[in-house]
């Protein structure tokens, strides 16, 4: 069949409802309030000035039957600005696809955006890096931080979503803080005499076959190193909420803290001018559309 009538556009928020249906039909383990809530997000979040809020679609006269959602951020690296976009859902009606690639070329025209797929199934690993992208995470280490010790001279903060200020914290991170507190995510700061710490966490259940334990991910921390030394304190704080486990995002086992290292699942990508740092997913889709 000959479509004459698609066109690849930004996606506006009055195209939310119908994005929405058509995510649900192509990601049958999703249901439709899933996709409207990180819509929503993305409507009220805010993008760097030039970019699309929500990302591109393929219009068949005014149906969509295509859509790439792309989250833009602006990261501060060093002294310079960086425009970070996760490469977020993608789906096409399989009636579709031969204007599948409309989609992928319009989203990474930019030369200065690092690009991120964070969520990359394994089968498609081989076909990213021919596309130019680099893997800049190779694994998960599932740690048990209840197991590390806890010092006497830390104590620990749940940092409440309406907060306005945290003592030892810059206005940037209290903002972030605040901000996913806001998305239903856990903000933590352990302090000690070396200083304020800041954490973000999400819940979510690592599947193994059948079973499926509750569990958290580690979204933010500054280093590997600072949720070692604080991991007993945060460790003991989800005991009591339920949770034994934190995914991190790692290169290899964390010293210091008891786990298990897998390369089989976790890998993540980039592509552009800036590698991510390790340990940082805020503001991705794992945060404005859940795990």
């Amino acid at each position: 069949m000959i479509h004459t009538k698609v066109r690849c556009r930004e996606i506006t928020e009055s195209d939310a409802d119908a994005i929405a249906d058509l995510l649900t039909r192509g990601f049958v383990g999703r249901s439709r309030d899933y996709w409207i809530q990180g819509l929503r997000r993305q409507a009220f979040r805010p993008v760097p000035e030039g970019y699309p809020r929500f990302g591109y679609m393929l219009d068949n006269d005014g149906t969509p039957v295509g859509v790439l959602l792309l989250i833009y951020t602006e990261r501060r690296n060093g002294e310079e600005t960086a425009i970070q976009c996760n490469l977020s859902s993608w789906y096409v009606d399989p009636a579709y696809r031969n204007y599948a690639p409309l989609l992928t070329k319009i989203a990474q025209r930019h030369k200065d955006v690092t690009y991120l797929n964070i969520s990359p199934a394994p089968w498609t690993w081989p076909i990213i890096e021919t596309q130019g992208f680099r893997a800049y995470c190779r694994g998960i280490f599932f740690s048990v931080p209840a197991l590390a010790r806890v010092p006497r001279w830390s104590d620990i903060e749940v940092v409440s979503p309406h907060a306005k200020t945290i003592e030892g914290l810059s206005e940037a991170e209290t903002e972030l803080l605040t901000r996913h507190a806001r998305y239903n995510c856990l903000s933590l700061v352990c302090r000690s005499p070396q200083g304020t710490f800041p954490f973000i966490l999400q819940p979510v259940r690592i599947r193994r076959g059948f079973i499926a334990p509750p569990a958290m991910k580690l979204i933010y921390c500054r280093s590997a190193a600072e949720y070692a030394a604080c991991a007993g304190r945060i460790g003991r704080l989800l005991l009591r909420l339920g949770k034994i486990a934190v995914a991190v995002d790692s290169d290899g086992p964390i010293p210091g803290l008891v786990g298990i290292y897998t390369e089989r699942r976790g890998r993540k990508y980039f592509k552009g001018p800036h590698r991510p740092q390790l340990g940082d997913l805020t503001d991705t889709e794992l945060v404005l559309y859940g795990p």
